[in-house]
């Protein structure tokens, strides 16, 4: 690279984005960071526009997340939730007291006529966040999960129903509407290094690739695109993503079962996958499909691991 800083561009959902995300955040001024977030689990709740995936990336990389829940502002209170108790209003979706005041500022800046990537440089810059955080469009785009009950909104099914149903279809409504915004191409472009992070690869990486002009940016960028296993050890780290490769992919619900899927869905896009040590076992199942392989240390709970293997694939990047 002839400038000192990389440009590296992070797709993310939720916890896992979150976490990876921040490890390249910690690098500092060696990386240039972009990160690119899910916004089909989003939703309107009394009245309000939620954004849970940009939030937690949001407040992960402000210092502000609850690490123990995965969600949230840590030391959180709870005096509107207990008002809205009262009152009979739903409450299976956590809003704290804090993590309220940007439902407000969110939506009532996008009903005056706001684009939510402007917005959510807003939010984050008075943060202190240093990364651009770009919504993966500026209009609305839903993840609906199709069960044996019928089709759900994605909260119901993820936070109501504790994820608990087996998923047999989804679908993104308002995705053919929507475009890669001004901000994303940009940030594709110029990437030195592109990170698919250890993200739920139908709910929450599916969304953000399936927005027209995504897919094309990521294909032309000259950066390598590097994806993270979400599945260790047979399991996944977090979530249902190893259930939906089975019930949506009817793969293994695997790291070699994630290359399969990957290969699949989206051929030739996907430069490496790195795998855990703990699946080591895959590596050749993964280069099978055309994938080179790094195998090492993925579990990212920790800031100085978070930040050691955002060292470790900055390595990869072009120079």
């Amino acid at each position: 690279m002839s400038r000192d800083a990389a440009n590296v561009v992070v797709l993310a959902g939720g916890f896992g984005g979150a976490r990876m995300a921040h490890g390249f955040e910690l690098l500092g001024e060696q990386v240039e960071l972009s990160v690119i977030v899910n916004t089909g689990d989003d939703l309107e709740l009394h009245g309000l526009m939620v954004s849970p995936d940009l939030d937690t990336v949001m407040y992960t990389l402000a210092g502000l997340a609850n690490d123990a829940t995965g969600w949230g502002v840590r030391d959180e209170t709870w005096s509107a939730a207990e008002m809205l108790a009262r009152y009979g209003a739903p409450t299976w979706f956590g809003l704290g007291d804090r993590d309220l005041a940007t439902h407000i500022l969110r939506t009532a800046a996008v009903r005056s006529g706001a684009r939510p990537t402007e917005v959510a440089a807003t939010l984050a810059s008075a943060l202190g966040v240093r990364a651009k955080l770009l919504p993966m469009a500026d209009s609305p785009i839903r993840t609906k999960v199709r069960t044996a009950e019928g089709w759900l909104d994605f909260q119901d099914y993820f936070v109501r129903r504790a994820h608990a149903d087996a998923v047999l279809e989804l679908r993104f409504d308002g995705v053919e509407a929507a475009t890669i915004t001004p901000e994303m191409a940009q940030a594709i472009e110029s990437a030195d290094l592109v990170v698919i992070a250890p993200s739920n690869p139908f709910v929450s990486v599916g969304p953000i690739v399936a927005v027209p002009g995504v897919r094309d940016a990521l294909n032309a960028t000259q950066a390598p695109v590097v994806a993270i296993s979400p599945i260790v050890g047979g399991r996944a780290v977090r979530g249902p993503a190893a259930d939906m490769l089975t019930s949506l992919a009817h793969l293994p619900g695997t790291a070699a079962g994630l290359a399969i899927y990957y290969s699949d869905a989206n051929p030739g896009l996907i430069d490496v996958l790195v795998l855990d040590n703990s699946d080591a076992a895959h590596e050749e199942a993964v280069v099978r499909t055309g994938m080179q392989a790094l195998i090492t240390n993925t579990l990212i709970g920790a800031a100085d691991a978070r930040r050691r293997l955002a060292e470790e694939l900055l390595g990869l990047a072009l120079h």
